[in-house]
């Protein structure tokens, strides 16, 4: 399974075309539609989610509410994109409109694409990398992974996940019973925190940073249980299934860093305390005691949850913003702002948890095929219940 992603942030739609899907799976353009709101949602979020109400529209691969086994296009309409058809139409420009288009961008913004992206190709206006660059292709990210969801789902498996940290105040009542609990309470939270002591000081944290003109990131988490023993392999360094997620963790916009369960907590500890024992149950096969490899052992699944930290650096478009120099004229200039959010740490959980079930989902296919859905949850339930009497 495959996806690429089209679109610019103020162009007319956002586009992502998934190929390698079972045929046979139920699917709504809701399954999809209930991310892209969640996306959308969390405490610290700017203007444009007023203006943007994502909603996805099927273009191919589905019928009748399943899918063909065909390449699935789906199409999310820029709303915005009415008061910027002048800016970012596809037609040439005359000399004389050429001189009159506005917002063009000739001042690169520090942490930002702008800079290398029109060096690399060769662009005047900056508008052509910060169009792409803009974290609201993440929309079509959230899309190929709410598919991936599907699979997951329908394949026997969940997914959730929780922020642990935002500008520097870190939970610590993170617990949860099962991956329900998680869900419910993540979903019940602004800031999609666990730990409601910290939640209101997380808060007021990003609203000091608005008024500031600032931003902050933070840490979050996402957890996928029942993931069948094996996928990945420890043959080929670009089999191994937690490499190819934290590549696909830093990829996201503002993502610096990834952990696999216990991290870089495993540095300052002795190996007796952190490698997982190993234990036999009759009813469930072999699992782990803990599961401080957060699912993981030789670049493959063992059974455990899988269990993933990704760090989000603070926003680099700010209301009070740094100093820059215009490609222009190479004068300094105080770098130019775009629409942006204080904080985008709650809505960052939910793309990297749609991020990471694509790869775990493109995993099992490729594990146990991908033409008929029904084929495919069989083969899963078969090597479950082989692995439990291994």
């Amino acid at each position: 399974m495959r996806y690429l992603t089209a679109g610019e942030s103020h162009g007319p739609q956002l586009t992502t075309i998934v190929e390698g899907v079972p045929a046979g799976m139920e699917l709504l353009e809701e399954d999809i539609n209930k991310e892209l709101r969640r996306r959308q949602g969390g405490y610290g979020r700017g203007r444009r989610m007023q203006i943007e109400k994502d909603k996805v529209q099927f273009m191919s691969g589905v019928r009748h509410g399943r899918t063909t086994g065909a390449p699935i296009t789906m199409v999310v309409e820029n709303k915005d994109y009415q008061s910027w058809t002048g800016i970012m139409g596809t037609a040439p420009l005359s000399e004389e409109e050429e001189q009159n288009v506005k917002r063009r961008i000739s001042r690169p913004r520090p942490g930002h694409a702008d800079l290398n992206g029109a060096v690399k190709y060769g662009h005047r206006d900056l508008r052509n990398v910060l169009e792409r660059s803009s974290a609201r292709e993440t929309t079509s990210r959230v899309c190929a992974g709410a598919l991936a969801k599907k699979v997951l789902h329908t394949l026997g498996m969940d997914v959730g996940g929780q922020v642990l940290e935002i500008g520097g105040i870190e939970a610590e009542n993170v617990e949860y019973e099962n991956m329900l609990d998680l869900k419910e309470r993540s979903e019940a939270s602004p800031v999609r925190c666990l730990d409601q002591e910290v939640e209101e000081k997380m808060k007021q944290a990003i609203d000091d940073a608005k008024a500031n003109g600032d931003s902050i990131g933070g840490v979050v988490q996402t957890v996928i249980s029942g993931v069948p023993v094996g996928m990945g392999s420890h043959v080929q360094y670009d089999r191994k299934l937690d490499s190819k997620i934290a590549g696909a963790v830093v990829s996201i916009n503002a993502f610096k860093g990834v952990e696999v369960g216990i991290g870089f907590d495993a540095a300052g500890m002795p190996g007796s305390q952190v490698h997982d024992e190993i234990a036999w149950d009759a009813g469930t096969g072999y699992y782990r005691k803990t599961n401080n490899l957060g699912g993981f052992e030789g670049g493959m699944t063992n059974g455990m949850p899988v269990i993933i930290q990704g760090v989000m650096k603070p926003i680099p478009t700010l209301y009070k913003p740094l100093q820059s120099v215009d490609i222009e004229t190479k004068e300094p200039f105080n770098a130019s702002i775009e629409r942006s959010d204080s904080c985008a740490v709650p809505a960052a959980s939910v793309v990297m948890e749609n991020v990471i079930s694509f790869e775990v989902a493109a995993a099992v296919l490729d594990m146990f095929g991908s033409d008929r859905v029904d084929a495919v949850k069989q083969a899963v339930e078969q090597h479950k219940e082989w692995a439990r009497d291994f």
